[in-house]
């Protein structure tokens, strides 16, 4: 009798029948996420325009993107509980009104240590979000939509993080950088009359703080801040070589160990680690933090490529960004319509966007110096429908068969490891990038040594253009081959894990 009086509460917040109110307070949550993830792009990709209006240096300008992801994936691991607690729409709202004022806030900054902590805080207030629309989607959609829902997750890996670039050049090129911040806050507004709308008021659950997992904060929330950071400021230190990254690195994965000891004993777990042993689940968290290391390094190859070798600004950039970012609004939709039929398989949708991002990648290792934007165009559309085809059967794989009460959980894995992969695909990235550049550097430079009149026959500065040249062009292509090889390392892991998930259906 006891186990069955907290009913009638949750039946009151759960909305009578599925309409465009649940509709409106989904896409107000959206919003939101995408506005967050958009935010944290284009403020990286415009930080030189940033750094030389207020005065600060390279060095300094990387503790503002390495502290805002660091404060970002934290507050991710966690808010799936406080929004439990504090309830949905009001921790949702509480979280977007935060942003707002922080976005105001940050281009007034008075100095630099000031800015730096206002960024911080910007980034626990947006770590809170993407958690909140996995939340929305698997608790109010029905099952004959949930998978729409779910797309417009994907969108967040596949859509949003195109967005920067273009973004970034529209601001810096046309108005001015306090714009990159404040760019977020019409949206955000429009995101909160949704939700507030759309979303129904659960009630206040206070006495979960009775259980409160004390214990779990003072582990988790240093280890993964020390990991983001280390990772992100490693190759800058030289990694081992310095003293702070060794213990960022060592010290974040000793607590970290002992956080997921105490998660496992724990009576009211922020991470449930007993739900590893869903093999989809555990395949699907695997899988997803390998395609979001290719998705980031296909996003970001080009345009690196394309800044060093030709000199291309984030405007000129754009439309390749857009190629790949806009098409996703209507291939999502068409791919979850397709997922949702019984008949169709969705480990066959996984292979065929694993193979597609493979070849992608392999592909794009028969550049040169002489390719220019266009010679990328033709590569993007198998990106463009490789990246959805590998990340919505994910989604679904993850969430089938996951039990109501463990849905905060499935969201906190999901969205941590989503985060964490970022970050380990940047810092993978740039120590890859770093090491092949002085490999390929080394190698040319010694081969001109051996052969002078080949270094004859040009000046020392369009010599040095040349190698320069070369260098990025090679390492790129090196990066193109990794990526390529963990796209097809992946494949072979789909005949391994999963058994077959079929869409949801309403009961019968």
């Amino acid at each position: 009798m006891t186990a069955a009086a907290p009913l009638p509460a949750i039946k009151a917040a759960l909305p009578a029948t599925f309409g465009l109110q649940t509709v409106l307070g989904l896409l107000g949550v959206l919003l939101a996420v995408l506005v967050a993830g958009v935010n944290e792009g284009v403020t990286r990709i415009a930080l030189n325009d940033i750094r030389g209006a207020m005065f600060i240096g390279y060095d300094e300008g990387t503790w503002v993107t390495s502290l805002y992801a660091a404060t970002s994936l934290t507050a991710t691991a966690f808010a799936p509980w406080f929004a439990v607690t504090l309830s949905l729409r009001r921790f949702t709202l509480g979280a977007i009104a935060t942003f707002i004022v922080l976005a105001l806030l940050c281009p007034l900054a008075p100095n630099y240590p000031s800015f730096l902590i206002l960024r911080a805080l910007q980034g626990l207030a947006a770590g809170c979000l993407p958690p909140m629309l996995m939340t929305v989607a698997l608790r109010f959609l029905p099952p004959g939509i949930k998978l729409y829902g779910l797309a417009g997750y994907a969108l967040t890996a596949t859509f949003a993080p195109s967005l920067g670039t273009p973004l970034a050049a529209l601001w810096t090129e046309y108005f001015n950088w306090q714009w990159t911040f404040w760019q977020v806050i019409t949206p955000c507004l429009v995101a909160m009359i949704a939700i507030a709308h759309g979303i129904p008021q659960d009630p206040l659950r206070l006495e979960r703080f009775k259980a409160f997992n004390g214990r779990g904060v003072l582990l988790g929330a240093p280890a993964i801040g020390m990991l983001v950071t280390g990772l992100l400021q490693g190759n800058r230190l030289d990694w081992f070589e310095s003293e702070l990254i060794t213990v960022l690195l060592l010290g974040g994965t000793a607590m970290l160990v002992l956080f997921m000891v105490n998660e496992w004993f724990t009576p009211v777990p922020f991470f449930k680690l007993q739900m590893l042993s869903n093999l989809n689940l555990s395949h699907a968290l695997l899988t997803l933090g390998g395609v979001l290391v290719v998705l980031t390094a296909t996003g970001s190859i080009p345009s690196a490529y394309l800044a060093q070798v030709h000199g291309y600004h984030p405007l000129q950039t754009a439309p390749m960004m857009l190629l790949v970012a806009l098409p996703q609004l209507l291939v999502l939709p068409l791919l979850a319509a397709l997922c949702n039929v019984r008949a169709v398989d969705c480990r066959w949708v996984l292979t065929v966007g694993l193979g597609l991002l493979s070849l992608h990648c392999f592909a794009a290792t028969q550049m040169s110096p002489e390719w220019i934007r266009e010679h990328f165009y033709g590569l993007q559309l198998l990106q463009v429908i490789g990246q959805p085809m590998a990340v919505l059967p994910l989604l679904m794989q993850a969430t089938g068969g996951i039990a109501p009460a463990d849905g905060p959980f499935a969201s906190a894995w999901f969205n941590t490891v989503r985060g964490l992969a970022s970050v380990i695909a940047t810092g993978v990235l740039d120590a890859l990038t770093t090491s092949r550049q002085h490999f390929h550097s080394n190698v040319l430079v010694d081969r001109l040594g051996n052969s002078p009149e080949l270094a004859a026959q040009d000046t020392v500065a369009s010599l040095a253009h040349r190698i320069h040249e070369q260098v990025v062009t090679l390492a790129s292509i090196d990066l193109y081959y990794c990526m390529g090889w963990v796209a097809a390392g992946l494949l072979l892991l789909i005949p391994l894990m999963p058994s077959r998930v079929y869409p949801p259906q309403a009961p019968s």
